[in-house]
């Protein structure tokens, strides 16, 4: 008979004193040796936990048992199949069905009957209790630490785990490193990011090295971890509850919560009143329908934020997938990218328009100039208009006539006038405008939630959703960039964002209120350095 050999090991607490996978390996070829008409087809090995359905490798093994591949599974205990109601399921269905016909096991002898299928059942239930009673006396253990103001599992960067003590040290090595992280957040002058290559690349900082991991520099959304956990506050958040911790604080929970507002979260609300950037932005390219987004806790108690078409539409399905943020952003950042002029074209762009207000300038001095001896005239004219009427030198009808005209000609000029200082306005707006393109994919890496929000409306429109796949069409006069572009395109973007400002368009004003919103942003951002 055909068998599978399945080893499997979990680094959970479930499995501390199980053998190796290795281990188990070997002792089961050393016992099938034994055993007459067993001949193992393949070895299966997964490290990967049971307590829930979903394991990779199990699923594919039992795909070929169905396929008839093998009629028997060889493990060395039978919670090495399964330790939820589920996957034992499966194998007694399998067995019932004769799919399945046998099964060998190092400690424990099965036979394919009625009562070998109702032992096999018991001991599947066995593990489960089990692995749930661990569960709740692990959790249980935590809740008295945590109530103890110490912090259970392993300790943050910063921190060291005292084992003999049981209790949570300052690393008096990476400890000073990341308080001056959080001392350089407070100032309000760097960015996370800013901080994280700071911290890394100048001050050498890297993790506890450890058996397996460790003695690298921390990743970004590390440091983002970091700038955003209580624990380094002196407190302990457990299961919606707080406590006061014992360890050694690196702020205070005033300075903690300042961090919090320069991150754009204020007040760390809960979930339901947390905000997102995209939402009410982007619509689903399957239904049209708007996207939502929502925030979910993983095990491991780190927070992820995914966006969704939200499904309201009552007469049809969608079924589009869900989009991490991260993925979202980084497509977003890629179309940014695309729309931004490189840097010699910007200040190619910006001596271009300066040339172009040089020259418009010399001409716009020459009209002023004739304006104001035209008004200079026309006042003159009307004061002789007005002696002349004194001394009965013209009727009535004459003088009104010849006043009125004065007068539209007065009111001409000085529109004309009025117009040609409007006109002279329009060179601030346009280098703003064209640094925004330039600097718009830097700012939108390091902004707020507000700050892409907000670059995003600048830049784009009509955003479509489709198989995770982000499509935004360009808002004029913005354009996706080849290369570095030739003259006549660059030319010809020069002009239409002169023209459109100058125009008064309702799109290019809206766009030139939001980029100055981001230059007082980061104006205000300067002055708190």
């Amino acid at each position: 008979m055909k068998y599978f050999l399945y080893c499997r090991k979990s680094s959970e607490d479930e499995d501390r004193q199980v053998l190796s996978i290795e281990s188990q390996r070997q002792e089961m070829e050393r016992l099938s040796s034994g055993w007459r008409d067993a001949e193992i087809v393949q070895v299966y090995e997964e490290s990967f936990s049971a307590k829930a359905p979903g394991r990779p490798v199990y699923d594919a093994m039992l795909k070929r048992i169905e396929a008839g591949d093998a009629e028997g599974i060889i493990a060395w205990h039978p919670d090495r199949l399964a330790r939820n109601s589920i996957d034992g399921g499966r194998i007694i269905y399998l067995l019932d069905t004769k799919q399945l016909k046998d099964l060998k096991f190092a400690t424990f002898s099965f036979e394919n009957n009625s009562q070998g299928k109702f032992m096999l059942s018991i001991i599947f239930g066995y593990s489960k209790y089990y692995v749930d009673s661990l569960s709740e006396n692990v959790r249980r253990g935590y809740r008295t630490k945590v109530a103890h103001g110490w912090l259970p599992g392993l300790a943050p960067l910063g921190y060291l785990n005292d084992k003999e003590a049981k209790t949570i040290i300052s690393d008096p090595e990476r400890f000073p490193l990341v308080q001056r992280m959080w001392q350089l957040m407070l100032t309000g002058a760097e960015s996370p990011r800013r901080i994280w290559e700071i911290a890394t690349q100048k001050w050498g900082l890297r993790t506890v090295k450890r058996k397996r991991i460790g003695g690298k520099p921390p990743s970004l959304s590390a440091v983002y971890r970091i700038l955003t956990n209580s624990f380094y506050a002196g407190i302990l958040e457990r299961e919606g509850k707080t406590f006061p911790g014992k360890h050694q604080p690196m702020v205070t929970i005033d300075e903690f919560e300042r961090v919090q507002q320069l991150l754009g979260r204020p007040g760390r609300a809960r979930a339901k009143d947390r905000e997102f950037a995209y939402t009410g932005m982007i619509r689903c390219g399957e239904c049209g329908f708007s996207v939502t987004a929502e925030e979910k806790l993983n095990r491991y108690g780190y927070r992820y934020t995914y966006y969704h078409c939200s499904k309201r539409r009552l007469d049809y399905r969608c079924r589009q997938p869900y989009i991490s943020v991260l993925n979202l952003e980084r497509q977003i950042g890629t179309f940014l990218g695309e729309i931004s002029v490189p840097e010699k074209i910007h200040h190619w762009a910006l001596g271009r328009l300066q040339g172009v207000a040089d020259e418009q300038k010399t001409m716009r001095d020459s009209q002023h100039a004739s304006l104001e001896r035209a008004q200079a005239s026309i006042g003159k004219e009307l004061d002789n208009l007005t002696k002349l009427r004194i001394r009965d030198l013209l009727t009535d009808e004459e003088y009104l006539a010849q006043r009125k005209e004065l007068e539209h000609n007065a009111i001409r000029t000085a529109q004309n006038l009025k117009n040609l200082h409007q006109t002279d306005s329009w060179f601030e707006p346009a280098k703003q405008f064209i640094s925004f393109n330039y600097r718009a994919a830097s700012w939108f890496r390091e902004g707020d939630l507000q700050t892409k929000r907000l670059i995003l409306t600048i830049v784009g429109s009509n955003l479509m959703l489709k198989d995770r796949q982000l499509n935004i069409d360009v808002k004029k006069p913005f354009r996706r960039w080849s290369g570095t572009g030739d003259f006549s395109d660059l030319r010809a973007f020069v002009k239409d964002v002169r023209t459109l400002i100058r125009s008064q368009d309702a799109e290019m004003l809206q766009s030139i209120a939001g980029i100055r919103q981001l230059l007082d942003k980061q104006a205000v951002l300067r002055r708190a350095a």
